[in-house]
């Protein structure tokens, strides 16, 4: 099937179009777990409606340790079942959209201080592997100390006893949501950004059947009427919960993440290190393009929830503990960017944020509001399942016409295998080379959009010879296709969400290029003048803040 168009002027006229239709399931919450779910109850025979009040993955989802991974430190809280679904799922995801699930070596430093000794390192790395269905050429391996620093020089030598290699998966977490969001609008999903749910609306016995929903780009109301409404608001759960007059007992604990960028030659490591803090919490370094990128700390939060900030303190704690393990002299001022983000967690008495279980709940309301919170980003595809399966057996749909996406390639991911992934890079650096664009450039997109790079390619040939230089013309190709076909509305949108530029290209990013691209998109869309200013003052406002502290 051919992609059709996503992008925001359709949007905008499809809003229109949509008003007071009955949905079969309303889903609120364009994060990974609002996606995965569309994607699914679309795959099903559902009619999906998704509201996300602001952007696609700008919240808990877009803020993540951009991992598919199992979870290895939750074997030490004994969550066998988790680590073994999501262990397991890391395949699946890898299968689906290989061009932006890639594996990810994964090295652990064992050390006389650390929470684990050489050989319980080993039983647990063997576990890990076990439970995870690893396949055996991919499995674990001991080093001693020797070994050890021959394979990661960085590391601090006095106390270290060994290593333990394995692998895990890398990604953008972003981007995998915004695939899965266009692969559900593929077939059917009607998904729309910057649609705020403001209030439910209640039929008989006080039932929800709907909701009404402000579009946050032009202040119009809509009202939306479905036989399901689902609530996977992330942060913002308990929010609808309260509104809806069915927050009870169980309510989420929010906790704070904090990834911190330097430029690679700061943390010059050969792969991923996964190690001990000195508060008995472990974090990662991982190497991504031209940077490193370190985290995560684990606090409670109890303030702001749309824009969370990063504080000297959650600075001076990660650097105070990459020291700790690894030969490096950081300061502050050698952050290139940085991101904070909110993990919606089951609160759980007395236990501290690192403590509470990372496993979904799914809450069910007298008025037939169903809740979902929890999870890990790895898991999202059975979150989907494990609800859509509550609605589907309300409606009488039998197991055995249950569908699954275990086998659903996502847009751009739709390769065979990892030689034929590398054989369609291969094949789009030729092109690229004939026009005059880098290799560089040419994986970067690839590793973004997979089989869609070829469009963007297209762009490039079409643009006029006015854009000489080939930076302009790679980026405003690929803004573009973007355009078209990921619904963007904001410079934000774009720089942070569907590239990631803000995290890992920062030093690209100019006034000038931000002028330019902003201009572009408020052309494209038809923006105001006043629209065109607010998206530029809180893109420079984010920009700012990742790199400033207080």
């Amino acid at each position: 099937m051919q992609m059709q168009s996503f992008c925001f002027l359709e949007r905008n006229e499809a809003i229109a179009n949509r008003d007071k239709t009955l949905f079969d399931i309303i889903i609120i919450g364009g994060g990974i777990t609002g996606a995965g779910i569309a994607l699914d109850a679309t795959l099903n025979g559902q009619s999906v409606l998704l509201l996300e009040k602001n952007d696609f993955s700008s919240g808990t989802t877009g803020k993540s340790t951009k991992l598919i991974h199992g979870g290895l430190r939750y074997l030490k809280q004994l969550e066998f079942k988790m680590v073994h679904d999501v262990g397991r799922e890391r395949k699946v995801v890898y299968d689906n959209a290989r061009h932006i699930v890639r594996p990810e070596k994964m090295l652990l430093p064992i050390y006389k201080k650390g929470s684990l000794g050489f050989f319980s390192s080993s039983i647990a790395l063997w576990f890990y592997d076990i439970l995870g269905g690893i396949k055996k050429s991919e499995r674990r391996k001991m080093f001693n100390s020797a070994e050890t620093m021959l394979t990661e020089p960085t590391l601090l030598k006095d106390g270290l006893e060994g290593s333990g290699v394995y692998y895990e998966y890398r990604t953008d977490d972003a981007r995998l949501c915004i695939e899965v969001i266009k692969t559900a609008a593929r077939i059917g999903a009607k998904c729309f950004n910057y649609m705020e749910v403001k209030d439910f609306v209640y039929g008989p016995e006080e039932k929800v059947i709907g909701v009404n929903a402000i579009d946050k780009t032009s202040n119009q109301v809509y009202e939306f009427y479905g036989k399901t409404v689902i609530n996977a608001a992330g942060p913002w759960v308990d929010g609808l919960r309260q509104k809806n007059k069915s927050l009870s007992d169980k309510k989420l604990m929010l906790t704070k993440g904090v990834h911190l960028v330097f430029p690679f030659d700061k943390i010059p490591i050969a792969q991923s290190v996964y190690f001990d803090t000195l508060d008995n919490r472990m974090i990662f370094a991982i190497p991504r393009q031209s940077t490193t990128y370190v985290g995560t700390t684990d606090t409670k939060h109890i303030s702001e929830k749309e824009q969370p900030k990063v504080t000297k303190e959650d600075v001076d704690y990660l650097i105070k503990n990459i020291k700790n393990t690894l030969n490096v002299s950081l300061v502050s001022s050698d952050i290139l960017s940085s991101w904070a983000g909110l993990r919606p967690l089951i609160h759980e008495e007395g236990k501290s944020p690192s403590e509470v279980s990372r496993k979904d709940e799914i809450f069910v309301s007298n008025s037939g509001l169903l809740s979902i919170a929890g999870g890990k980003l790895t898991g999202y595809r059975l979150m989907a399942e494990e609800i859509l399966d509550v609605v589907l057996q309300k409606n009488g749909t039998r197991k055995k016409e249950r569908k699954s996406t275990k086998q659903t390639k996502l847009v751009g991911g739709n390769f065979i295998d990892e030689e034929n992934l590398q054989s369609f890079v291969l094949t789009q650096i030729k092109v690229g080379e004939t026009i005059g664009i880098e290799p560089a450039q040419i994986k970067n997109w690839v590793y973004r959009y997979g089989t869609e790079t070829s469009k963007i390619i297209e762009n490039v040939k079409k643009q006029s010879s006015q854009v000489a230089e080939s930076t302009d013309r790679s980026i405003i190709a690929e803004l573009h296709f973007v355009l078209k076909n990921e619904c963007i509305y904001t410079l934000s949108d774009f720089l942070i969400r569907r590239t990631g530029m803000l995290y890992f290209e920062s030093e690209k990013i100019t006034n000038e290029l931000c002028e330019k691209l902003n201009d572009e998109i408020g052309r494209t869309l038809k923006k105001t003048t006043e629209q065109n200013q607010q998206s530029i003052e809180a893109f420079k406002k984010e920009w700012r803040d990742s790199k400033s502290f207080e």
